[in-house]
């Protein structure tokens, strides 16, 4: 963005303490990351964001919003005194992208979000000039810094949008009017603060709350709860997943160690992703759909899929120091995705002198419901398919009394959080140069600093 502090003092109803000719080209929340010609918004958290007002000066900021009232403010920086900084920063974000005027595709759903945006980022820039949301910024402060950081020529902006409660979307919704909507799946992700999958479903219906007139509505349509809700709305709508009445739905699939094939009904082509399971395949058909909307055609959406690259940390592989092969699925986790990730796990061809070796953190986020679901994990878990099993967290033990049952003492480890480093040396002691492993927890589980002493 390029815009003097005039526009923008106009485009938040407020005025310029200052040089209002000030160029500003970038705004930044975190004063450690501006630089000259930025406009720092001093955010509410953990800490107070005001509180750091000197920090963003001393590394070059040009500007600052302050909240009105607030005390110690600055007399060496221009300022723009507002209700709320995050507001006006939203108000600013909305003011961009109407300047801007891209046309908006905006991604949500339980499982797949940041997957699905990479890929169907990737299918759009075959033909368009697109901006994307970086890795899964996407609350009401990452909506709004991502429109914010798209060039004048963005054509096509996909948004990633996520929810942790009921009306989060219709915010994000009101905020960019998107022109396609994406929903993935519902699962059970935040369920602790919804209470069902039925809830869920409600809140991620928001996204069309504010979805344009003549947009489109691209849904999984194997979930029933989204089936019936679609049913209330006019727009345009296209179902994509594995039963034969959806819109596209996969024909035929085939797994490999670090890809898989599929075959769709109403395409002569063979699409090819550098990820493995069926639930990646689903969202492979979203951005299928949302390709085809753009009116891109089957060989360049083939290309696209086949070549792009994932966020880090989703179904990743890297090397482990012994020689053995290490899936990195450690960024966030609930039932529907660890099942997932599971069985393609366990569908992967390995050496007979080779073994699965599953590592399981904490799956947070669930409320009450918490030890049922960590418990029925077990359905999923076969000491002939997966062969070791480790398991670390306080909310694990729940698995790891059922799975008592089912696996040896000799195949079966459990950890307390606070014996990480004990789970570590296991792990080193135990894994051979020809296993495989998966790593799968909730982000709070911290299993990322696993796989950085397996590596």
């Amino acid at each position: 963005m390029k815009m003097q502090l005039a526009e923008i003092a106009k485009a938040i109803n407020s005025t310029c303490e200052g040089n209002e000719q000030t160029v500003i080209t970038s705004v930044v929340f975190d004063s450690r990351k501006i630089t000259a010609g930025g406009l720092f918004v001093p955010l509410k958290g953990e800490r107070d964001g005001h509180d750091f007002i000197d920090s963003a000066i001393n590394n070059g900021a040009s500007a600052t919003l302050w909240q009105k009232g607030h005390p110690n403010k600055p007399n060496n920086i221009a300022i723009l005194e507002v209700e709320d900084p995050l507001t006006s920063m939203q108000q600013l974000a909305q003011y961009y992208l109407n300047k801007v005027n891209p046309t908006v595709v905006g991604i949500t759903g339980s499982n797949g979000k940041t997957t699905t945006k990479d890929m169907t980022s990737a299918v759009l820039a075959k033909r368009f000039n697109v901006h994307k949301t970086d890795g899964n910024f996407n609350n009401e402060i990452g909506v709004p810094m991502t429109i914010l950081e798209m060039k004048p020529n963005t054509e096509i902006l996909v948004l990633e949008m996520g929810m942790d409660h009921a009306g989060q979307l219709h915010l994000l919704s009101e905020l960019t009017h998107p022109d396609v909507a994406v929903i993935t799946m519902i699962g059970e992700a935040h369920i602790e603060f919804l209470g069902s999958r039925a809830a869920i479903a409600d809140a991620k219906m928001e996204i069309t709350d504010f979805l344009r007139e003549d947009g489109e509505l691209i849904y999984n349509g194997d979930e029933p709860l989204l089936q019936a809700r679609a049913k209330k709305i006019n727009q345009a709508k296209v179902t994509f997943g594995l039963a034969k009445n959806d819109t596209v739905y996969m024909t035929g699939y085939r797994s490999y160690k670090r890809h898989a094939t599929f075959t769709v009904n109403n395409s002569d082509n063979q699409f090819t992703i550098p990820m493995i399971g069926k639930h990646n395949v689903s969202n492979a058909l979203s951005a299928l759909c949302v390709g085809r909307y753009f009116g891109e055609s089957d060989e360049e959406i083939a290309a696209a899929l086949a070549g792009f690259t994932p966020t880090a940390n989703r179904m990743e592989w890297e090397k482990g120091d012994v020689g053995e092969d290490i899936m990195s699925d450690v960024y966030n986790s609930n039932p529907t995705a660890v099942r997932a990730v599971l069985t393609s796990f366990g569908q992967i061809e390995v050496p007979k002198d080779s073994r699965r070796i599953a590592v399981l953190g904490d799956m947070l986020e669930l409320g009450q419901q918490s030890d049922s679901l960590h418990a029925k994990l077990a359905d999923c878990l076969d000491p002939q398919v997966i062969n070791e099993v480790y398991l670390f967290g306080s909310e694990m033990k729940n698995l790891a009394n059922v799975l008592k049952g089912i696996y040896s003492d000799e195949h079966l480890h459990y950890y307390t959080k606070d014996q990480m480093q004990h789970m570590i040396a296991d792990l080193k002691n135990d894994i051979k140069p020809h296993d495989i492993v998966v790593l799968k927890g909730s982000h709070g589980m911290h299993l990322e600093k696993v796989l950085e002493r397996l590596r």
